[in-house]
């Protein structure tokens, strides 16, 4: 894992229950989140493997926030206390704080790195890396 990735994952810890969105094939995050006694669970559209200690969900954020009613429902996992991304598009950055934001979770998630923030954030630099934080709609 690189030394930016160590830290997130330093900075992320502090949350007890965190649903990673798009874990594709990049689980060190994850990974290192778990070690540390967070509850982590990882979606994505792919079934994708996850580390032990690692709960995984196949789903699809954007379908998920288009049926939402306001209220997260039991048994939703995204009902944690942080949902966050790595290298999350603009596209799928609405989707996201949209779904955190009906759980009352937190929302961070970092860039493409060309890329601006098409939400409204505040931004922390960890390490190498802008972290940026959704303010909730």
């Amino acid at each position: 894992m690189t030394a930016t990735r160590a830290e997130l994952a330093d900075r992320l810890a502090g949350y007890d229950s965190l649903v990673e969105v798009g874990i594709g094939r990049r689980p060190e995050v994850a990974a290192a989140l778990a070690d540390a006694g967070s509850d982590v669970t990882a979606t994505d559209v792919f079934d994708a493997p996850v580390p032990a200690g690692v709960r995984f969900v196949r789903d699809d954020v954007v379908d998920r926030a288009a049926e939402l009613d306001g209220d997260a429902h039991p048994g939703d996992p995204y009902r944690v206390d942080a949902v966050y991304a790595l290298n999350l598009p603009a596209e799928l950055q609405a989707p996201v704080r949209d779904v955190a934001t009906a759980a009352a979770a937190a929302c961070l998630f970092t860039t493409l790195g060309f890329e601006e923030p098409t939400v409204p954030v505040a931004r922390e630099s960890v390490g190498r890396e802008t972290l940026y934080l959704a303010r909730q709609r």
